[in-house]
């Protein structure tokens, strides 16, 4: 098979030096490249930064530790980070060479088969536009934290409209609103991390240091061994979901060749520094047998989440509203994405003749207006819900892919005898090896999760109800 011509490359290199030079045409002669570095970084650091209570920063963390301990889920999330910066690379790799919309829906398309790409698109779409309805659900509900007498249908049809103006003025609308949301999220993760240092060793007078002594209590530092740690590293995988919108956000990037490049390697040590390091203070200062810890989880409660209450710990009054502000920010953010992305992957669908062709439109502002509002109509209407089933290994999925493309976009430099240290602008330091390791742990990620759900339910007795926990881990 032939994945690119001279011709296709000839025509992206003069693209590209449009690029370089900062010409501010048009170069795939439909969107705007409006977003700044700024917005690239803190979109990319930001949107993996969740809300969700089972695998979200904000009230998921601390069952990790309930899981594994306080060293096996920090041995956890470090493999996972490692993934996360094997794809991302990959993708920028790609993602700068041929800044396209689509970006790997597209390079499906090109590198592998057309029906890859036209599968990995519309399960793309889906993903994230079939979430959009569970975001502004979740902002209705948490609305009602402060608003009980106020219907939360009301807030959640109040909020969906709000985004849709945001992402319908344009995409430097979006990269704004998602900054300055990104940006509430990353300064209560670093006052979090903060405080609950200053907590541990005891520069805060209302606690004596505690040091690392709840890594000594029974259940620490590994608890539940082997498989509390693999348990957490399926966790900390979506956890880390969302890491490849730099891909998406590259065709509307001013100078992606220097941007993109720039995004993906702060990303990684972003990642790893708030992950990582959010994970090492609950950790120090949290036991991992405290029930809150999973209870935060299975009732969804502010109130008792790590953040909650390490900010209680340190004398910080109204910490659960606070909380709840920032997991507001959270929630609408995640919202923003799900619309852009969704948007974004349907128009290249339709550009490549895989969507209905006037889903391609684009208006004089640079937006893809009909896939706007096809995906905006999804979060109308809880029909599509169901469909949450079939789509939740998509973030596996996409992972998997990737890394796939990535190995066949480099497969077509060596069959035509191109050096890719000399055309490439950006290289991905691990190169093939790199993603062979990243379809690995992906694999694992997706194997983990089906033995967890099918046998929890085995051992429970009801093994009948196997495949639906399967399905609704797959989910989560």
């Amino acid at each position: 098979m032939v994945l690119f011509n001279i011709e296709e490359v000839s025509e992206e290199a003069t693209e590209r030096s449009l690029i370089r030079n900062g010409s501010s045409e048009n170069n795939d002669r439909f969107l705007n490249r409006k977003l700044d570095a700024r917005h690239l970084q803190l979109i990319a650091i930001g949107g993996t930064i969740g809300w969700h209570p089972r695998t979200g920063m904000f009230l998921g963390s601390g069952a990790t530790i309930a899981e594994a301990g306080p060293a096996g889920s920090l041995l956890a999330f470090f493999i996972v980070s490692i993934m996360v910066y094997l794809v991302t690379t990959s993708l920028g790799e790609m993602a700068t060479y041929i800044p396209v919309p689509g970006s790997f829906s597209t390079y499906g398309t090109r590198f592998v088969h057309p029906s890859y790409g036209f599968a990995l698109g519309w399960n793309y779409w889906l993903q994230w536009a079939i979430s959009l309805p569970s975001e502004i659900s979740a902002a209705g509900i948490i609305m009602s934290y402060w608003y009980p007498n106020v219907e939360s249908w009301i807030w959640s049809v109040l909020i969906l409209g709000i985004l849709l103006v945001i992402n319908i003025f344009g995409v430097r609308g979006f990269g704004e609103a998602e900054y300055w949301l990104s940006m509430i999220k990353v300064v209560a993760v670093i006052s979090f991390i903060i405080v609950g240092l200053l907590y541990d060793i005891g520069a805060i007078p209302v606690q004596k240091a505690l040091w690392f002594d709840y890594w000594f209590i029974q259940g620490a530092p590994f608890k539940n061994g082997f498989v509390g740690v693999f348990n957490v590293f399926v966790i900390a995988f979506f956890s880390f979901g969302g890491t490849e919108l730099i891909g998406i956000t590259a065709a509307e990037t001013k100078d992606p060749a220097k941007n993109v490049p720039r995004a993906v390697n702060q990303t990684f040590w972003r990642l790893l520094l708030f992950y990582i390091m959010t994970i090492f203070v609950i950790g120090l200062c949290i036991r991992n047998d405290d029930p809150n810890l999973l209870d935060a989880v299975n009732n969804n409660n502010v109130a008792i989440a790590p953040f909650t209450l390490l900010f209680e710990k340190a004398g910080l009054k109204y910490a659960a509203n606070l909380l709840n502000g920032v997991i507001m920010s959270a929630v609408i953010s995640a919202g923003n994405s799900s619309m852009y992305a969704a948007s974004r992957t349907l128009m290249a669908l339709a550009h490549n003749g895989q969507a209905p062709e006037f889903l391609g439109a684009i208006n004089y502002s640079g937006i893809p207006l009909w896939s706007l509002l096809a995906t905006s109509a999804v979060g109308y209407g809880s029909v599509f819900t169901f469909l949450l089933n079939i789509t939740g290994i998509s973030g596996i999925l996409t992972w998997i892919s990737i890394s796939l493309i990535h190995i066949r976009f480099r497969r077509a430099f060596i069959v035509q005898n191109r050096n890719v240290r000399e055309e490439l602008i950006y290289l991905a330091p691990c190169g093939i090896s790199g993603d062979i390791l990243a379809i690995l742990l992906g694999l694992a990620v997706l194997v983990g999760e089906i033995y967890a759900a099918y046998f929890s339910a085995f051992q429970s007795g009801d093994s009948g109800s196997g495949w639906k926990e399967i399905s609704d881990n797959l989910t989560k």
